[in-house]
């Protein structure tokens, strides 16, 4: 049984910073590509940033030089380090494993949410 569980998300205000994580089971780790995604109220869930099995990583426009993705294959842990945070970061964010590049998304995780606010 494959999980993925996220945590660390919660309230931040403005130009703050968050780090989110996310422990995976039931797959062989290192042989699939992760990704973070967010969805917020009234909008399509998009892929934030993506990471391949040998740490190779790629980030849309509007967080790169804020987020950072790294990830542990030996405690098959995927982290989002969020810095600078702005109210449009605001979103439920899922943690995902794939093989597919640059959208992993095989499995997902359950959710948690990040809110920029003052």
């Amino acid at each position: 049984q494959v999980q993925l569980v996220e945590s660390g998300g919660g309230l931040v205000q403005p130009g703050g910073s968050l780090r989110l994580s996310c422990v995976v089971s039931g797959i062989i780790f290192s042989n699939y590509h992760l990704g973070w995604y967010r969805q917020a109220p009234g909008k399509q869930r998009e892929l934030v940033a993506a990471i391949t099995g040998n740490g190779v990583s790629t980030y849309i426009d509007s967080v790169k030089g804020r987020f950072t993705l790294s990830r542990n294959n030996t405690n098959n842990t995927v982290a989002l380090q969020m810095n600078s945070l702005k109210p449009d970061d605001t979103a439920v964010y899922y943690c995902a494993a794939g093989r597919q590049w640059p959208r992993p998304n095989d499995y997902w995780g359950q959710g948690t949410q990040v809110t920029v606010s003052s």
